[in-house]
């Protein structure tokens, strides 16, 4: 029997109600987005036209036209289901697609529109540009660990090395393949085709090694200006966060900012530095996965940047904000905040670092609704992994 992520009941879901809207997945590079859509549209049991702008040939808005009036002419007195696979690599793509979303709602046609693309930054410009209140979106994340198991039967302790990418999930036992495919077809892949090609990026090679540096770094705290100096380049911080902000679209690392309280003094702190799949840190760490479960130290950071990616995907996918804590020297690993919750969440792995006082200086000064201990004493790592963040940071 063939996975479906839950996503898909959602996604089937809204193409059955009669109101209508522009469906857009987004999401990172290879979670599943084309397959999850094509296991929904043989489910509606509508004339489908399926097309991807992801091909060498530059597309243009002529292109969407052309795909547009072929699902117009495939439909019946139901309608049909249009398709747009990788659309943020159509210049003008949201600008063609209202014009012709407009038209069809003005003649009353019930032609059903889905787009999918790989970057949700660069797609949701393109969104609050032109698409205002013609749209929804549907987010999907990297993969969680329940899901991994539930797929290919991992262990959590697999999930927390090998991360939630499923088409490398059948390279696992083979750690070289594995390596090779995560560098090339995801790492290789997302920063030449979803970064690189639509965004400007003055120096290429300082975001690459932006990106490194996040994955060794992954769990820390380090300010722009200690990047600049371990980069040995003349960017500036600017710069830096402007990289940073891009690896985030693209579902690979992200700048976690200070909770302050105050949006501006949330701004202006250094971020502390998070992997939003740990796939992407292990394929460049140079541990297999007995070696890196032998070395307590750095599996204590993997554990982190595992629960971290959690929070991180629920963040993106739910539309709750996840920030770190500092104060001199008192941290607190993760604060979620959901509405008007708070929720505090240390993850406990065994570093020197987990001893300070962090939780009790944050509670103090913040009053969460609630305090979580991850690991150690607290929740085990596995069941907070296999459980919906929403389970944790919920009323």
């Amino acid at each position: 029997m063939t996975y479906q992520r839950p996503q898909a009941a959602v996604l089937a879901r809204r193409l059955a109600e009669p109101r209508r809207f522009v469906q857009v997945v987004a999401g990172p590079r290879q979670v599943g987005k084309t397959t999850l859509v094509q296991q929904v549209v043989e489910q509606v049991r509508l004339p489908v036209q399926f097309a991807s702008a992801d091909e060498p040939t530059l597309r243009g808005p002529e292109w969407i036209a052309q795909q547009w009036e072929a699902a117009r002419l495939m439909a019946d007195a139901d309608g049909a289901v249009l398709v747009l696979d990788e659309v943020q690599k159509i210049g003008g793509w949201s600008e063609a697609v209202k014009r012709l979303w407009d038209e069809d709602t003005r003649k009353r046609r019930p032609l059903k529109v889905v787009v999918l693309g790989s970057a949700p930054l660069l797609i949701q410009r393109g969104l609050s540009e032109s698409l205002a209140g013609r749209f929804e979106v549907l987010y999907l994340p990297h993969w969680s660990a329940a899901e991994m198991h539930t797929a290919f039967g991992w262990t959590v302790e697999q999930s927390i090395f090998y991360g939630g990418y499923p088409g490398a999930a059948a390279l696992a036992e083979d750690h070289g393949r594995w390596v090779r495919y995560v560098r090339d077809a995801l790492i290789e892949t997302t920063l030449a085709r979803d970064v690189l090609l639509l965004s400007r990026v003055d120096k290429p090679a300082l975001l690459r090694r932006l990106f490194e540096l996040g994955c060794r770094y992954s769990g820390q705290i380090l300010s722009y200006t200690k990047m600049v100096g371990q980069l040995q380049d003349a960017g500036n911080t600017t710069t830096l966060a402007h990289y940073l902000d891009l690896l985030a679209g693209a579902g690979m690392l992200a700048g976690l900012p200070k909770f302050a309280g105050a949006a501006v003094r949330m701004r202006a702190s250094s971020p502390k530095l998070q992997v939003l799949d740990t796939a992407l840190q292990s394929a460049l760490a140079g541990y297999t996965f007995d070696e890196a479960r032998a070395d307590r130290e750095y599996w204590g950071r993997l554990v982190e940047s595992a629960v971290g990616a959690h929070l991180a995907n629920a963040a993106a996918a739910c539309g709750c904000e996840l920030f770190y804590w500092r104060e001199r020297n008192r941290e607190v690993d993760f604060v979620v905040r959901a509405g008007r919750r708070l929720t505090a969440i240390e993850v406990k792995s065994g570093r020197a670092a987990e001893a300070l006082p962090g939780m009790a200086a944050f509670a103090a000064a913040f009053k969460p609704q609630r305090k979580l201990l991850v690991g150690g004493d607290g929740i085990p790592v596995d069941e907070f992994l296999v459980r919906d963040v929403a389970h944790w940071v919920g009323p």
